[in-house]
């Protein structure tokens, strides 16, 4: 093939290839744009309510919400809405455990738990630095659910929190519900520490 009918077949091979070439870049560089920020935003909504329901559905408030008492009976009082018990409600001690199928006391707040564990007080998930999450990351409260633990290493996470149950939550679900649980308002609360469970008594 002489070279000048070689230099037309490349230029025809070039011609034909550059607007391949240029939907590659163009689709390239779309790829790697930051979303805008209208997109940004309707996403960010969209987990948010996906949190709320999660965390509605899920019951949280029955626990984490301090009850009060309504024109109906007990009901959780929102305005302290999942900051857990209540560090003004100061109980006496737990009574001994019931006998034969009774195994549970509850608080009139039903944020305080007394069983063969101990007793559990629901913690305060509003996003208070001193006494709530605050200073918690999503890596924090992703396996505290995982785990079981306070923060994924510490002490274990009591009743009646549902930890087998919650542990079935997606990624996607968990990071939704911290979500949604950074964005309430935030209510300074310090819940006390679990209390062990009392001593059995001294055989006679």
């Amino acid at each position: 093939m002489k070279r000048s009918s070689l230099m037309r077949t490349l230029d025809i091979v070039v011609v034909l290839a550059l607007p391949v070439l240029l939907l590659l870049g163009i689709h390239s560089a779309r790829a790697t744009e930051p979303r805008a920020p209208e997109a940004t935003a309707a996403s960010d909504a969209q987990k948010l309510a996906r949190g709320k329901y999660l965390v509605t559905v899920a019951g949280c408030n029955d626990c984490h919400t301090p009850w009060k008492m309504g024109p109906k009976g007990p009901e959780p009082d929102m305005s302290r809405m999942l900051s857990g018990h209540p560090q003004s409600a100061q109980l006496p001690p737990a009574p001994q455990l019931p006998e034969g199928p009774w195994v549970v006391t509850v608080a009139h707040t039903n944020t305080a738990w007394s069983g063969p564990w101990g007793v559990s007080f629901t913690a305060n998930l509003t996003p208070d630095r001193e006494t709530g999450l605050g200073t918690w990351t999503q890596r924090n409260f992703t396996e505290t659910i995982r785990t079981g633990r306070h923060m994924g290493r510490g002490r274990p996470v009591l009743p009646p929190m549902p930890i087998p149950m919650y542990r079935n939550f997606t990624d996607e679900d968990l990071e939704a519900i911290f979500t949604y649980l950074q964005s309430i308002p935030a209510i300074s609360n310090r819940v006390p520490e679990p209390l062990p469970p009392p001593a059995p008594p001294e055989k006679s």
